[in-house]
């Protein structure tokens, strides 16, 4: 098939275990995030990539696709790249599966960077908007040069200044290229079917970002800008906030 959107899933999750089985107002998260894709992209192929089980069950009771991993597999590109070998999609869209407000509008910009550059990847990034999100580890930043291609990936404030440090206020976070980075990918079919045998570097190993092997490799990234962010679930508390949302 020419495109494809899979979601890769697993339980194991430190900061939040089990967090996809996570019960909000109701009705597990993975399940928020599933009937959001599919009403939101109803006319693209949907497959979860999991690795437990327990997880399958709970989509496939609900009609979901599945394809069994391996659990072992280190990253979730990894678990997207075997499930496309069964798949067969030439460019696929990756949404995370604690990312529950996803919209159409990043599942067609991913899509349309690969289309318009030669680039192995695509990526979307928002701007910050606080200095508590700058600071904030569990919000990926990401630097791109002039062209959109990704530089560098950090849980760590980037770029830093070095006249004000990490003490910097909202307003000077909003005026400078600060960007957060949402979880959410396009790949080619090939670079997905290389990726695996790409050697792990120490940037990927230092910040747990599987995006950094791809940049360590020398494959580049397209970044694209968009002011609709999405809310990723990380912690307990980020489930409280959905809540919040949805109601």
């Amino acid at each position: 098939m020419e495109m494809a959107i899979v979601i890769p899933a697993r339980l194991a999750s430190t900061r939040f275990p089990r967090k996809l089985l996570h019960p909000v107002r109701g009705k597990p998260l993975i399940l928020w995030t599933a009937e959001r894709v599919a009403g939101e992209a109803p006319e693209m192929p949907l497959f979860f990539a999991v690795a437990d089980s327990e997880l399958a069950e709970v989509l496939n009771s609900a009609g979901f696709q599945t394809v069994m991993t391996d659990p072992d597999l280190p990253s979730g590109t990894d678990r997207i790249g075997a499930a496309n070998e069964r798949i067969g999609a030439d460019l696929v869209i990756n949404v995370q599966a604690d990312e529950p407000l996803v919209r159409r509008s990043h599942i067609e910009r991913l899509a349309g960077l690969l289309s318009e550059s030669d680039a192995a990847m695509s990526t979307l990034a928002t701007p910050c908007q606080t200095a508590e999100e700058y600071r904030n580890p569990n919000r990926v930043k990401v630097v791109c040069d002039r062209g959109g291609y990704a530089l560098y990936f950090s849980r760590s404030p980037i770029p830093f200044s070095r006249d004000r440090g990490v003490e910097v206020d909202d307003a000077w976070v909003r005026t400078n290229p600060c960007l957060v980075h949402l979880g959410l990918y396009g790949y080619r079919r090939e670079f997905l079917a290389a990726y695996p045998e790409l050697p792990r570097g120490p940037l990927e190993d230092l910040e747990k970002l599987e995006q950094l092997r791809a940049l360590e490799n020398g494959h580049r990234i397209a970044v694209g800008r968009c002011d609709e962010p999405t809310m990723g679930i990380d912690v307990p508390e980020d489930a409280e906030r959905l809540v919040s949302r949805l109601a």
